[in-house]
């Protein structure tokens, strides 16, 4: 897969230097054989024609987690999710036991101001010889929510708060593309001053902390399988393959049963172009045991493949708190298209959290 940042590792931390670091704070994990659980397991979503064995049992993380930002890098794997106001560091050698890991806070939002509350769905990216995460708060006004950026040296921080991305508006759920040496950043935002209704959202970057241009419509909820709950387009994830570019987002109420994903495709390169991008949709959705599937991530595994990383709801009824985070892999078609197929099930000792 010839994908962009998302969910992408970089060569800056081995993994002997990580454990020693994780060592020393009391966060790390032994190598270990991974052992595959019985092919009955429910659970269990194996990755084909791997050149060694690699085995997922689901949930990785027990509800209540949502909105991952999974990496994996150099044999170790991270997770970086929220936790209340602060962001949480999970990292293990092997991906079976990133949930038993002790997570590491790397950040805590201050206890007044802009960013000091409802923290969402954090993306860590390394650009410019630096890290960068990118996330959204507010003060406890939710018309406040605006996206920010974070900057460190190393995953572990410290991290220095380089400011609010200039987007207009009510914005969330940043991340980054880059193409040809152009770097632009994507996310969802309403299209006005009211809450009810999100949009996709690009513009150019000059730096990894600031906007270099007007916003640039991408995508509006206007599919009937985009619009249960609330008509949103939010959580946007690139992916690149064969000369394609892709922007797979989620789209209905997060907290609803029909919560999925829908995609953007882009053949020419012209990011900036609406016309460029052509949807397509839902190409993952609830199944009859699986729900309120979305705000999903990518990597590839130098073993199992690609991968896509997602949570899914343990409850057809409405709310947050019930999410836990899933891996399976997934293919592409003879015309280089992602295909997801269908979310795994889990058990429902599993989904207890």
């Amino acid at each position: 897969m010839d994908s962009l940042d998302p969910c992408h590792s970089h060569p800056l931390f081995s993994k002997q230097a990580l454990t020693a670091a994780l060592v020393a704070l009391g966060g790390a994990q032994s190598d270990c054989a991974v052992l595959p659980p019985p092919p009955s397991d429910p659970c269990v979503a194996e990755a084909p024609e791997s050149r060694q064995a690699v085995v997922f049992s689901n949930p990785i993380l027990p509800a209540p987690s949502a909105d991952p930002w999974v990496i994996q890098h150099s044999g170790i794997w991270y997770a970086l999710l929220v936790a209340g106001r602060s962001l949480e560091l999970r990292a293990s050698p092997l991906l079976s036991e990133i949930a038993a890991v002790k997570p590491i806070t790397i950040w805590r939002a201050p206890k007044q101001g802009l960013l000091s509350r409802n923290i969402w769905a954090p993306e860590m990216h390394f650009l410019d010889g630096n890290w960068y995460i990118y996330l959204t708060g507010d003060d406890g006004d939710n018309d406040n929510h605006r996206m920010w950026v974070l900057e460190a040296e190393n995953p572990l921080g410290p991290w220095r708060n380089r400011g609010c991305l200039d987007t207009g508006g009510w914005a969330i759920d940043a991340t980054v593309l880059e193409s040809g040496g152009c770097r632009y950043c994507i996310w969802s935002g309403w299209p006005g001053k009211r809450n009810g209704r999100q949009n996709l959202y690009i513009a150019p970057m000059r730096n990894p902390w600031t906007l270099d241009g007007e916003r640039v419509l991408l995508a509006e909820p206007t599919e009937s399988w985009e619009q249960a709950g609330l008509p949103l387009c939010e959580g946007p994830q690139v992916l690149r393959r064969g000369g394609r570019s892709f922007i797979v987002y989620s789209a209905s109420g997060s907290w609803t049963p029909d919560y999925c994903l829908g995609m953007l495709v882009n053949d020419d390169g012209d990011f900036l172009n609406r016309r460029s991008w052509t949807k397509h949709g839902p190409v993952f959705q609830k199944t009859e045991s699986v729900w309120g599937v979305g705000h999903c991530c990518f990597v590839h595994h130098p073993s199992a493949g690609d991968l896509i990383f997602y949570h899914a709801k343990t409850s057809l009824a409405s709310g947050w708190n019930d999410r836990n985070v899933r891996v399976q892999p997934f293919g592409w078609s003879p015309n280089n298209l992602p295909e997801f197929g269908q979310p795994v099930t889990v058990s429902p000792e599993s989904s207890a959290g």
